[in-house]
């Protein structure tokens, strides 16, 4: 499927995004459009201002929806994906809580579709690292065939590190998210011991995964995020690294 045309869609709706969401209904099957809509506004998707009509017209400027779509060519063979849509849409003016940090963009994957959410750029590099990020979600999610409620804090963790370790791989290291060095080595070892470690067979639907992975309330900022980065970092010192294996490796593997 590819990059879906959402240009048009933001053309005739762009102050209506629930009018949008519709479109999105046959994607989602269980979701109405107000449910999607809130669910995309949470991982950063637009709501209607002069900002993110701004973002709209960079967006039309740079050709983004050519210039994903000649990213997904690339990654779709290079790692053997699945055909999947791709849905393009401007960032919310304040960003998100999952907005890379001062990168201006942000994205949410699934096992059958995929949404980036952009602002004004001036590196393609940049958009490209948020893709390989989401992309890789999309191709470990599609190869395990593990339902999305069933996963683990633990498969979460491996989840989050191994998508930033395909960025470092395929983009360099300029372009990880910041939360790879937000904390020290240190720091990530306490963490580990005093609020992952014994949590990792809570699943999805326990409000405590999320705390964790997100690092919410009591909890460091992205927690989860880092402490998987650091997993995945340390695993690869010692062992020889292959993208389509990360595909399939389980969870548990990287912990041993």
């Amino acid at each position: 499927m590819g990059v879906i045309r959402t240009d048009q869609w933001l053309h005739e709706e762009f102050e209506r995004p629930i009018r949008i969401c519709e479109k999105l209904i046959p994607y989602f099957r269980e979701n109405n459009a107000s449910e999607i809509y809130n669910l995309l506004a949470y991982f950063g998707m637009y709501k209607p201002s002069s900002f993110s009509r701004n973002n709209l017209t960079k967006m039309e400027e740079q050709q983004v929806w050519e210039k994903v779509e000649r990213i997904f060519t690339k990654y779709s063979r290079k790692w053997d994906g699945p055909d999947i849509p791709i849905f393009l849409f401007p960032l919310a003016h304040s960003g998100s809580f999952f907005a890379r940090e001062v990168k201006n963009k942000a994205g949410v994957s699934f096992p059958d579709k995929m949404f980036l959410f952009l602002s004004n750029y001036e590196d393609t590099k940049e958009i490209e690292a948020l893709f390989v990020h989401e992309y890789h979600h999309v191709c470990r999610m599609h190869k395990l065939a593990k339902k999305v409620e069933d996963f683990t804090l633990m498969d979460s963790l491996i989840m989050e590190g191994l998508a930033e370790y395909a960025v470092l791989k395929s983009c360099g290291q300029e372009y990880l998210a910041g939360w790879c060095r937000m904390y020290t080595e240190s720091e990530l070892s306490r963490f580990w011991e005093r609020y992952i470690q014994n949590e990792l067979d809570i699943k999805k639907n326990d409000r405590r995964h999320d705390e964790l992975l997100y690092g919410r309330g009591r909890f460091p900022t992205l927690l989860g995020y880092a402490v998987g980065y650091n997993i995945i970092g340390n695993y690869y010192k010692k062992h020889n690294y292959f993208t389509k294996l990360s595909f399939i490796t389980p969870a548990a593997k990287y912990l041993e």
